[in-house]
């Protein structure tokens, strides 16, 4: 037995879901036509997930529209029933006519939840400098922007718990605050604290959403759903081509939205690729506990719910020293992908890269990332 994060039974756990092609799988002899399989795939993905009600597309109020860096901008906010309003951002070349691709920018987790759409924009030259330094990830670049201006109408929100839509302490009792309290913005400590507090309340949080009759990836999926029909609602989207993408938090957003929502025409999920297998054996222990929805194991396996997708283009895009996943799953979950698109006759429109390197979307993985949307959404 090689060691794994709950010891002896460790071997019995990884055989409950076994090595076979699980009830939904389109790798399953059961299923034949692709139609007749997503719709049941789908249909217990959602039982599964029990998403909450969100309401219908959402009324956008618009704050503040400007230029910067060669990019119209519009700073919004919408309001759901339930919570802070959601605030977001969104970008496209200055003085562009007609209809362009959308794109959904699905930031990350980073164990930084003070924070949302910033983290992958950039709107000022007055940025915030834990943001400055959170860029690293991204080559030193806001990726929303960058890809806006090749010719995008970019829309970036605050996803659930992050950023406007993070928990407050002051809404909390003061026994689970640790004498934590609510951060300025230029209080670096207090916001870092803020980060460590927000990151011990994901296990109350996750347990409420099950006790609620809800699962955390559900709400992230609903939340993702408004905004992408805010995106689709502009008279400057071609809603034919939309696409979304994200790294690490934001991929598994993109593995859910992308799996979910047939107007996502092209999705790319970025360090975030991997199978329940090494979650369960190995890398939970890495991983937020906004990753997990009971009993879909059962039924798929994690990179098939991005199948669900099939044939429209994804890519996936790996990082070989990524910590927060073993190699051979990685791998493994690159083979079941691609064995969905086989059998579905659509073999060209995945594609898998491994990157050298930790956990990243650095600019060569952009380069690849924007012209796999450039000719799937512009083609």
């Amino acid at each position: 037995m090689q060691p794994n994060m709950i010891g002896a039974y460790g071997p019995w756990a990884a055989g409950l879901i076994g090595e076979a092609p699980a009830a939904f799988s389109f790798r399953n002899a059961q299923w034949t036509d692709v139609e007749t399989w997503r719709t049941a795939a789908r249909q217990r993905l959602a039982e599964r997930l029990a998403q909450p009600d969100t309401g219908g597309i959402p009324q956008v109020t618009v704050h503040r529209q400007f230029i910067y860096d060669g990019l119209h901008i519009e700073e919004l906010s919408w309001q759901l029933p339930y919570g802070p309003a959601t605030r977001a951002v969104l970008l496209k070349p200055a003085n562009a006519t007609g209809k362009l691709p959308g794109m959904i920018g699905l930031h990350d987790h980073s164990g930084n939840k003070f924070f949302g759409f910033e983290k992958i924009t950039r709107t000022s030259d007055d940025m915030h400098p834990m943001m400055v330094q959170h860029k690293d990830a991204y080559g030193g670049v806001a990726w929303a922007n960058e890809l806006a201006k090749r010719g995008y109408v970019v829309l970036v929100h605050d996803a659930f718990a992050f950023g406007s839509r993070r928990v407050l302490l002051a809404d909390v009792p003061e026994v689970i605050r640790n004498g934590v309290r609510d951060p300025a913005r230029d209080d670096h400590a207090g916001i870092r604290a803020y980060n460590r507090w927000a990151s011990d309340h994901e296990e109350i949080m996750s347990k409420s959403l099950f006790s609620a009759g809800t699962t955390w990836p559900g709400v992230f999926l609903a939340e993702d759903q408004r905004a992408l029909d805010v995106l689709c609602a502009r008279e400057d989207v071609d809603t034919a081509h939309v696409g979304c993408c994200g790294l690490s938090g934001g991929g598994l957003r993109t593995v859910m939205l992308g799996g979910a929502d047939p107007r996502i025409a092209c999705a790319i999920c970025v360090g975030m690729m991997n199978t329940w297998r090494d979650y369960l054996l190995n890398k939970a222990y890495t991983h937020t506990w906004m990753c997990y929805t009971p009993l879909l194991p059962n039924e798929l396996d994690y990179p098939e719910i991005l199948g669900l997708r099939v044939p429209l283009p994804t890519l996936v895009l790996n990082d070989i020293e990524d910590n927060l996943f073993t190699m051979p799953e990685m791998e493994r979950a690159d083979v079941i992908l691609r064995e969905v698109y086989a059998k579905a006759g659509a073999s060209d429109c995945y594609r898998a890269s491994f990157y050298p390197g930790p956990h990243k979307f650095d600019l060569a993985m952009q380069s690849e990332a924007f012209e796999w949307f450039d000719r799937w959404l512009k083609g």
